[in-house]
C-alpha cells in the first residue's frame, strides 16, 4: 500500500508532464544505466508505470515517489502485489530518502529538476548514481557543456557527470516543445571534497560568481596559489574545475576568512 503524506492534492497533476510510453525507448535508456538486481532504486514520478515496469524486471527493488493520487490508485492496482515495489505517495522533496546505498532512475518533470537535481545532491546520504531525463539544455548545462557553470563545478567534487543519451521529443507523449537527453551521475568513491565542505564551496563559488574573484581572492593570492600547484594563470572566464577547485582549497584556508 502507497505511504501518503498530508499534503497529496486532488489535482490530475500528471496533466502537464511528458511520458515516455514506447517500451523500446524506455529499454534502450536503462540499457545505459548500471542497475541490477542487487540495486535499490528510486524512481521519481512514475506516472502511468511505463518505466516502473522495466525497473521491476532489471532491479532488486524499487521505491517510486508519486505526487498525484490518481496515479498512485493506478500504480496501486498494477505493481501493489510486486514484492519489491514500494509507493510513496506524496512528494519526492519531502520523501525520506534511503539510508542504504540506492540509485536513482526517473523521467523527472521537466520545469523541477533544479530542485531534484538540488535534493539528491544535497543529500545526507548521495545515491551511487541517478539518471535523469531532462531537457536537452538542462542536461549539457549540468555536464559543464560547452563550459563551466556554477551548477556543473557545484556538481563536480562529488559526481563525474555525463551525457549518457539523447532523447528525442517524439518519443514522449505529449511531446515536449524541446529534445531531452539522460543525464548520468555517478557519486565519486574518493570526493575531491568532504561532503562537510558542500556548503561552504557553494558559497565561495556563488559569491565569485557574482562579485568576481577578486571579491574572494587577491591577484597575487590566486597567482601563487594556482602556481604552486602546477595550474594555469586565472582567466575569469575561462577557468576549469581543478583551478576553481585550488582556489577555494587556498581561500577556505586563509586566516580570518568571511
Amino acid at each position: 500500500m502507497p505511504k501518503n503524506n498530508n499534503h497529496a492534492p486532488s489535482a490530475p497533476l500528471w496533466a502537464g508532464q511528458n511520458f515516455l510510453t514506447s517500451g523500446r525507448a524506455v529499454r534502450r535508456l536503462l540499457d545505459a544505466a548500471a542497475i541490477g538486481q542487487q540495486d535499490l532504486v528510486v524512481e521519481i514520478g512514475p506516472g502511468r508505470g511505463h518505466i516502473t515496469r522495466e525497473l521491476l524486471l532489471r532491479c532488486g527493488r524499487l521505491l517510486a515517489a508519486e505526487l498525484d493520487p490518481a496515479l498512485c490508485r493506478r500504480l496501486t492496482e498494477r505493481f501493489g502485489g510486486q514484492p519489491n515495489f514500494r509507493l510513496y505517495q506524496g512528494d519526492f522533496l519531502q520523501m525520506p530518502l534511503p539510508k542504504e546505498p540506492y540509485k536513482v532512475f526517473a523521467n523527472i518533470p521537466f520545469g523541477r529538476t533544479t530542485e531534484i537535481l538540488r535534493r539528491l545532491t544535497n543529500a545526507p546520504n548521495l545515491p551511487e548514481a541517478a539518471w535523469l531525463i531532462v531537457e536537452q539544455g538542462a542536461a549539457k548545462r549540468f555536464a559543464g557543456r560547452p563550459g563551466e557553470n556554477l551548477t556543473s563545478l557545484t556538481l563536480r567534487p562529488f559526481f563525474q557527470v555525463r551525457l549518457a543519451a539523447f532523447v528525442p521529443r517524439t518519443e514522449f507523449h505529449p511531446a515536449p516543445r524541446v529534445d531531452a537527453a539522460l543525464l548520468e551521475l555517478v557519486r565519486r568513491d574518493q570526493p575531491d571534497l568532504p561532503l562537510t565542505e558542500r556548503r561552504l564551496y557553494r558559497a565561495f563559488l556563488e559569491r565569485a560568481w557574482k562579485r568576481g574573484l577578486g571579491s574572494m581572492l587577491t591577484r597575487r593570492q590566486a597567482a601563487v596559489a594556482l602556481r604552486l600547484a602546477g595550474l594555469p594563470p586565472a582567466e575569469d572566464a575561462n577557468l576549469k574545475y581543478v583551478q576553481w577547485l585550488c582556489l577555494f582549497r587556498c581561500w577556505s584556508a586563509l586566516p580570518g576568512r568571511k
